[in-house]
């Protein structure tokens, strides 16, 4: 809070009956003070009727940096609905929720989920300070619900430890990777589940500027690893990522069996912060990684990652890639593989770097054996089209 607000508690109702008699308080509160920014803490709050929204519009109209903070659900409902929420900052109060000893069910770039009851479960965010990342989820989630795609929508914003959570409701909701540890012998399926998702994403056309392009984060990797690259190979790698064309089909970038969830026989996509537009070969090599990348030369990774091993992680890989072509010729998947496994190693050394990862000893060998494969595949690709 910056030094000078003044900050003022509102407790029990604001209506009628004793709305002047608040706003005499306040006022003498604020007596001799200025134009300083005001914070009403809200806390306290139960109820506020008209007389009291025009209580905050004269106090609006002296204190243009006026705030409410600690709103609880039903205050703001009044708030929101009569505009007071567009016009001032509102912050409502959140309640708390535990994770302690809560079953982690996903896990994508920016946040981890539990399941908090069999009901529900709670994605909670890496950045403490989370509140524009999950309304830009939330955004995100509408947007892929209206374009069709199966999704779980928050209901709820809460309180997790030091950093905030969305709360969705996954009714007796199972992640592919908990139904491939406990099932393998349903693999197929799943693989046949995996990628209708896939091609259901990939087919969706989202209106033009409504996502990024995820080739700009695309053009950011190849910018931050081409140095460990000799010249000529550094630019033919820029060349072959630039002529991939815009294009406006979704792309859910982070797509993996953590973040795929079978409810009541349906299938269902969650994480949904990470949307954007592009190619699907971006796609393809974040599943590439996910699934074979990252374990590559640590076949432990994906024990730890996803819970199954890395045979299994190769074959469904295998099988996925295969579906998604739609094609049994073992040349044409391995050519495809080439060009996705060029975009997956830039993504991990870039990653890497910018980590420092390469300066362990495990990071080095890992660094070094993607570098050598990505020199050898760019000697033999001329376009990342697929």
């Amino acid at each position: 809070m910056v030094a000078s607000t003044v900050k003022i508690p509102l407790v029990g109702r604001i209506d009628m009956s004793n709305a002047a008699e608040t706003e005499k308080q306040i006022q003498a509160q604020l007596a001799g003070k200025g134009n300083v920014p005001v914070e009403l803490d809200a806390e306290g709050l139960e109820y506020i009727s008209s007389a009291g929204l025009r209580v905050l519009l004269r106090l609006k109209k002296d204190h243009p940096a006026l705030s409410l903070t600690g709103v609880n659900s039903a205050v703001y409902e009044i708030l929101e609905m009569t505009g007071f929420t567009e016009m001032m900052t509102v912050e409502k109060a959140y309640r708390t929720v535990s994770i302690d000893g809560c079953e982690e069910i996903g896990r994508g770039a920016n946040g981890t989920i539990y399941r908090i009851d069999q009901d529900n479960v709670v994605k909670v965010y890496n950045n403490a300070d989370a509140l524009d990342d999950i309304r830009h989820e939330r955004e995100m989630a509408k947007l892929a619900l209206i374009l069709g795609i199966p999704t779980a929508i928050s209901y709820d914003v809460v309180k997790v430890g030091n950093s905030y959570g969305s709360v969705f409701e996954l009714l007796n909701a199972r992640s592919f990777t908990k139904i491939l540890t406990d099932e393998p012998q349903k693999l197929d399926w799943y693989v046949g589940e995996f990628v209708k998702l896939l091609k259901k994403i990939h087919g969706t056309v989202v209106p033009e500027g409504k996502l990024k392009d995820i080739k700009e984060k695309v053009l950011y990797w190849v910018s931050t690893m081409q140095s460990c690259l000799p010249a000529e190979a550094a630019e033919k790698l820029l060349t072959l990522v630039q002529a991939v064309p815009h294009d406006n089909h979704m792309i859910h970038g982070d797509f993996h069996t953590k973040n795929i969830e079978l409810q009541n026989d349906e299938v269902l996509l969650i994480d949904m912060d990470t949307l954007s537009v592009g190619n699907p070969v971006f796609e393809l090599a974040h599943i590439y990684n996910c699934l074979i990348g990252f374990s590559e030369w640590d076949h432990e990774h994906i024990k730890r990652f996803q819970g199954y091993d890395f045979e299994t992680a190769q074959t469904f890989w295998a099988k996925a890639l295969a579906a998604y072509l739609e094609t049994e010729d073992e040349a044409e998947i391995r050519k495809a593989e080439g060009k996705i496994r060029i975009v997956s190693y830039t993504r991990l050394l870039s990653r890497s770097i910018r980590h420092r990862e390469y300066e362990t000893e495990t990071g080095s060998h890992e660094f070094g054996f993607w570098r050598g494969e990505l020199l050898k595949l760019l000697n033999k690709t001329d376009t990342l089209l697929i």
